[in-house]
């Protein structure tokens, strides 16, 4: 159990929180969720101890040991994996080590021979004669090779580095395990995987996280840092959000029809309690759920960004064909080969595969870099919106103001059109008056929205367009998608865009490529009927 009592905290000068107080108990895992920049990385840099609070405490009985997500990838460069995995029980790991060199001593003593019969019985205590089973266990879960458990960690590559770290921190049943965007870099296999292990954990699970498919599944409460607040939930993302939406209605409508929200309120609670599908964190959710109050429910003041795009043409019968398109790289390094498909009118498109060659397409049709063989042809009624993967070209070096930066886009020059769009994307007052160039990248995402919208375009591409975004800004693209009348073609490791926006997949890598009409879910039952089980976003 973590007890987290009138906890206060200030950096740099800054309140993040206070009088914040807290229990989390084994058996339930707890989103950490709120605004970039709101503290969640810092809360668990302080319930972990790695930071002090400026006044509260947090307390953890002494024989509960954590486990910590590391973030640096190039931390054990010199280890190997086996020996990476098993530090995520130090005292076990250290344990092991003194053990193994007092064996390998020449001059093996009586007193070396006690140690060593105490090193023993502590080694067997904590698990050490298991220790490679569950590595090996944890890696295979993951979608690692058993062979890599002797490989140096240095031999690896950057995604593979990601997954043991991962394994690191869920080795040797912690008492409480601290994620911070845990699925980052993972394949749908190796999320299902952790999914499954952490939905089934016996401990205290803590985890912050933008995947909002990831927090459906796993959480049972939602922890909401909102404006130096802490407050905590019952039920996974989904329930906080259209939970707290709807107080936020009840709120604007306090004397009208309080009654009936309430009674609206209470079936939606009644009918969420009954909901989810991992039997034992459903029957703790729907334990606590029957006993919350209309009153317990989220009010929180966060604000949320609108994106809506409106088409200005509707789109004729022809809208894209591309056939035997092939690209490589600056060095040379094919990224597709004979790559061909017609869009139609209504289609949104989500490409998935290799990272590298979806943007190279993506530039190839918006015409900003050659193919080198094949060609793709627009029809006459398509009018283009792009969202790049990369926009420093679009602030670098740019002196302008926001509102200026918006004005070489519009054809209103006004300042009051200006302020309509930028006031969506949470632009206002004075704020509108910063200059690009030091804006976060969160906020130049935001301003690449509200320059996509000036544009009423019927097509719009999008390349990782929830890279720096908030979960509250994630949302309000995915809705924006989804609602838009038009065709969409957009690259995105958000598992609900993906599988809540498109209805058709195009996977695409230097290897291969292929056109799937069907949904994102569809398209992995068709890949897993083929024998191919790891498909990344």
């Amino acid at each position: 159990m973590i007890t987290v009592t009138d906890l206060s905290f200030h950096f740099g000068g800054q309140l993040l929180f206070k009088d914040v107080d807290l229990k989390f108990t084994p058996g339930n895992c707890y989103g950490i969720i709120g605004a970039n920049g709101a503290g969640k990385t810092t809360f668990l840099k302080l319930i972990c101890g790695d930071l002090e609070p400026s006044h509260g405490s947090v307390s953890i009985p002494k024989e509960e040991r954590i486990s910590v997500l590391k973030q640096d990838h190039y931390a054990f460069e010199s280890f190997t994996v086996l020996d990476t995995v098993i530090m995520g029980n130090p005292r076990l790991y250290a344990v092991g080590k003194e053990k193994d060199a007092l064996y390998e001593k020449e001059d093996f003593s009586d007193e070396d021979g006690v140690r060593a019969s105490e090193l023993e019985a502590e080694y067997a205590e904590l698990g050490g004669w298991e220790a490679e089973s569950e590595a090996s266990r944890l890696i295979q879960g993951l979608g690692l090779p058993v062979s890599l458990l002797d490989s140096s960690m240095s031999e690896l590559t950057e995604e593979q580095k990601v997954k043991v770290l991962l394994a690191q921190a869920l080795f040797g049943n912690p008492a409480i395990i601290l994620l911070d965007e845990p699925t980052n870099g993972l394949d749908l296999d190796a999320i299902a995987w952790l999914e499954d292990f952490l939905s089934d954990y016996p401990g205290t699970v803590l985890v912050v996280s933008h995947d909002r498919h990831f927090l459906n599944d796993v959480c049972t409460n939602i922890v909401d840092i909102d404006y130096t607040h802490i407050k905590m939930y019952v039920g996974n993302y989904e329930f906080w959000y259209e939970s707290s939406q709807m107080v936020q209605r009840m709120i604007k409508q306090q004397n009208k029809r309080t009654e009936e929200k309430i009674r609206e309120l209470q079936e939606f609670i009644s009918r969420f309690s009954a909901n989810k599908s991992k039997a034992r964190q459903a029957t703790s959710r729907r334990n606590l759920l029957e006993k919350l109050s209309v009153y317990d429910m989220p009010a929180s003041s966060r604000r949320y960004p609108f994106i809506g795009f409106d088409m200005e043409r509707e789109p004729g019968k022809d809208v894209l064909s591309v056939r035997n398109l092939s690209a490589r790289s600056s060095d040379g390094t094919e990224l597709f080969r004979d790559l061909s498909f017609t869009l139609d009118r209504g289609d949104k498109v989500a490409f998935v595969g290799d990272d590298r060659s979806i943007t190279a397409l993506m530039k190839i049709l918006m015409e900003e870099e050659p193919c080198e063989s094949g060609s793709f042809k627009w029809g006459v009624s398509i009018t283009r919106s792009y969202f790049p993967r990369d926009n420093s070209a679009y602030f670098e070096g740019n002196e302008d103001s926001i509102l200026d930066w918006m004005r070489q886009y519009s054809q209103d020059q006004t300042e009051s059109y200006l302020r309509g769009f930028l006031g969506r994307m949470l632009f206002s007052g004075d704020s509108v008056f910063k200059q690009v160039r030091v804006l976060s990248g969160g906020e130049k995402q935001r301003c690449m929205f509200s320059r996509m919208m000036l544009f009423g375009s019927n097509m719009l591409l999008l390349d990782q367009p929830t890279n720096h975004l908030d979960l509250e800004a994630i949302t309000a693209v995915n809705n924006a998608l989804k609602d838009f009348k038009g065709m969409v073609m957009v690259s995105s490791h958000d598992y609900e865009i993906v599988s809540t926006c498109a209805n058709r997949i195009i996977e695409v890598r230097p290897d291969r490529w292929q056109d799937y009409k069907g949904t994102y879910e569809e398209f992995v039952e068709n890949q897993k009927a083929k024998g191919i089980t790891h498909i990344l976003l």
